[in-house]
């Protein structure tokens, strides 16, 4: 069982590229990881304007059920104001209860396994907004601090 803390949030936007995607067939693994490379790869992160801090954002968003079904998924940055790149999307993290989950490990290792567990744990979720915030603390990948946020419902 993986312990976390009930946290009330403030809504927040992000900034970011934006995919639709499944965890069926290990689709989400494939799309998720292609849109973080893009992200880096192609200068995105450092052209957003008005980032409110150097943490990135992995969102998950605009469900059609819950984690079975299709959803979006936005990598990004919180950013102050609503002005936009082109090609970029803003989406909004809506106010409200969270349950946080602090990781510490290889971002791509340890979050997938962290999410294999909140699956199977039985929280009441709300399937609006829930992302993954890393911290960027470090420049190893290996040992990266990254606070995951599941929408409770009230």
């Amino acid at each position: 069982m993986m312990k976390y803390e009930i946290v009330e949030l403030e809504e927040r936007i992000v900034e970011g590229l934006e995919i639709r995607t499944t965890n069926q067939n290990g689709q989400a693994i494939h799309d998720i990881g292609m849109l973080w490379q893009t992200f880096f790869e192609t200068g995105v992160y450092h052209n957003i304007e008005n980032k409110v801090n150097h943490k990135t954002i992995g969102l998950y968003t605009d469900y059609e059920k819950d984690y079975t079904k299709p959803y979006s998924f936005v990598v990004g940055a919180y950013v102050h104001g609503k002005i936009g790149l082109k090609n970029t999307v803003q989406k909004v993290i809506p106010k409200g209860k969270y349950a946080k989950f602090v990781i510490v490990g290889d971002v791509q290792k340890s979050v997938g396994e962290a999410w294999e567990k909140i699956w199977n744990m039985d929280l009441k979720r709300k399937y609006t907004c829930d992302f993954e915030e890393y911290q960027n603390e470090t420049e190893d990948m290996q040992n990266q601090k990254i606070h995951i946020y599941i929408a409770l419902e009230d």
